[in-house]
């Protein structure tokens, strides 16, 4: 995965075609790019990513933003009680405490996704 500009780009190998291409992650709009090596793939998608924002800009829309830092989880209350212990005993807000566990979930998921050997290992064991 790349990021440019809080953009996130997602490559896969085409090994019939010769190339890498990848697509912006995140976004309604369809944002593609490729390039036959890392260094090509890179330029190729921050290239995307400036001329995605310079065409939004040139039509006087706003870009389509990666994401709003805002979404509703529902969860049952033993959850959510328990969630609000946490935070009151640690002292923080119950978004910090929540926003800290979903980061840690986060970094141990896609540290996993991007070494291929440990995802095969955990998903073995499921």
């Amino acid at each position: 995965m790349m990021n440019y500009k809080g953009y996130i780009g997602k490559v896969e190998v085409d090994e019939d075609a010769g190339i890498i291409h990848g697509e912006i992650v995140g976004i309604q709009d369809v944002i593609t790019f490729q390039g036959r090596s890392i260094a090509e793939v890179r330029k190729a998608f921050m290239e995307s990513v400036d001329d995605y924002l310079a065409f939004c800009r040139q039509r006087g829309e706003n870009p389509n933003k990666p994401h709003s830092g805002k979404f509703v989880v529902r969860i049952g209350s033993d959850l959510h009680r328990r969630l609000d212990m946490a935070a009151r005993i640690s002292g923080k807000s119950l978004n910090t405490i929540v926003a800290e566990f979903l980061e840690k979930e986060a970094n141990s998921a896609l540290l996993a996704l991007s070494n291929p050997k440990t995802h095969r290992r955990r998903k073995a064991a499921s």
